[in-house]
């Protein structure tokens, strides 16, 4: 039976040699295509797996660490422990500078006060036991240290309270919270234990009277690091320090980096020098960021005398690092717009610089937005150059301005992280990368918006 015989039959014909050798092909480059396409797609499943049991992680870690357990007293500012003078007026021919001086003093005066005393009254109200000699120093040891400058800033806010009585939320000691959050095994011996008997059934007490709760935290966000009262340490230093970075960068990175990309790409010369300059930009920007660190610990601090550990140094070095994603973004921008756009304008009779700045800018604004705001992102989460510059020292107030000593967020994360007093400031360590990350997720949004705001077709 010949082919057209089989054919005509219901049966396909055979195929030849070279028609095999296709089919064979066709099917091994499926084949072939298949595996890639599972390849990848594992390869993606695998990364956020990864990418999500980091987050998990991180917020299980870090969530409990916004709620912190504080009791709840009524502290009698008694004036026989708060003896000071009335709080200074300026006189009408007083000058200024006299007049902080006398401030000054009184604010001296008031920190004299033995506040922790006032604190202890507090608590003998609602444990008598603690008011027995023998058992003075537990009870001491149950609202963190740090909160006596809390009732020390009430009293300098308003003196009136003298005499008055005021029901106040203390924060208690860092072992306390630990111990409430079961983060301490409570099966171990007394001798192993953090907490003295006592003040474990203290406490268990005056939880179950809901005396002791656990709170919303704002002393994280609203107070500075604190190695004394570790209960009261917070991220409003390092926050404040990395904004005033952020700020330098901003204002000088960014309106350089344009600039310098606007030149190379429209008006710089394409020559040798040209050439040379493209290319370290380039080499820059895959520069590790510690060695930026390096340069600017020799340059701004060795050089130039600026101070250590100063808001205006880390940001002049997150400035130098940043340089060059923004070129590199802004001119990749400008190359994406038509040339029409360019010779369109030109012929109508617009000079090159009004070409540049009137049509072809207009349409980059999304790209170099974009570009900016990325790099800025970028440097937020930079901590080996801080490192090298002395960021990583303590700093126990809010700076209020570049030139004075800070930390930032990244290297506050770095030092908690090695604190001794594991069980209570890994929860915070989590927690302080959360407000990292819900930053830079932040400006990356923000990048975002601004990109489908101004975008605009051509």
């Amino acid at each position: 039976m010949n082919s057209a015989q089989a054919t005509s039959a219901g049966q396909p014909a055979p195929l030849s040699k070279t028609q095999q050798k296709v089919a064979a092909s066709l099917n091994r480059r499926h084949r072939q295509e298949k595996l890639f396409k599972g390849i990848g797609l594992t390869a993606v499943l695998i990364s956020l797996t990864l990418v999500a049991i980091l987050f998990i992680n991180i917020f299980a870690k870090g969530l409990p660490a916004f709620w912190q357990s504080a009791i709840t007293l009524d502290i009698y500012f008694d004036p026989e422990i708060i003896q000071i003078s009335d709080k200074p007026v300026q006189q009408p021919d007083e000058t200024e500078n006299a007049f902080r001086q006398r401030y000054l003093e009184w604010q001296t005066e008031v920190g004299m006060i033995n506040f922790n005393r006032l604190i202890l009254e507090g608590l003998y109200k609602v444990i008598p036991e603690a008011a027995e000699r023998q058992h003075r120093r537990d009870a001491a040891r149950i609202v963190t240290s740090g909160e006596r400058y809390a009732l020390r800033d009430m009293v300098v806010e308003n003196p009136d309270i003298i005499g008055q009585t005021k029901t106040v939320d203390l924060l208690t000691d860092a072992n306390i919270d630990v111990w409430l959050k079961g983060n301490i095994d409570r099966s171990l011996p007394d001798s192993q234990q953090q907490l003295s008997p006592k003040v474990r059934e203290w406490v268990a007490m005056l939880s179950e009277q809901g005396i002791i709760q656990n709170r919303f935290s704002f002393a994280l966000f609203m107070n500075p690091d604190s190695r004394s009262s570790l209960a009261s340490a917070g991220l409003a230093g390092a926050f404040m320090g990395s904004l005033y970075m952020m700020l330098v960068v901003i204002f000088l990175a960014v309106p350089m980096g344009v600039a310098a990309a606007i030149y190379l790409e429209e008006f710089a010369p394409k020559n040798k020098l040209t050439d040379l300059v493209e290319v370290n930009i380039n080499n820059l920007a895959a520069v590790p960021s510690i060695v930026f660190g390096l340069l600017g610990a020799a340059v701004f601090i060795g050089w130039f005398k600026l101070p250590m550990s100063a808001p205006i140094v880390g940001g002049l070095v997150l400035s130098l690092m940043t340089l060059p994603t923004v070129i590199i973004a802004t001119r990749s921008t400008l190359k994406a717009i038509p040339p029409s756009i360019r010779q369109a304008a030109l012929g109508l009779g617009a000079s090159k610089m009004q070409a540049i700045f009137h049509h072809v800018l207009p349409l980059a604004v999304p790209g170099i937005l974009t570009g900016a705001i990325l790099g800025v992102a970028q440097a937020l989460g930079e901590a080996a150059p801080l490192l090298l510059i002395g960021m990583k020292s303590f700093v126990a107030q809010v700076p209020t301005g570049p030139f004075e000593q800070s930390t930032a967020l990244p290297v506050q994360i770095f030092l908690w992280q090695g604190n001794e007093l594991r069980n209570f400031f890994e929860a915070r360590t989590s927690a302080a990368i959360i407000v990292l990350l819900a930053l830079m997720l932040s400006l990356n949004a923000l990048a975002i918006w601004l990109r489908k705001k101004y975008e605009k077709r051509w």
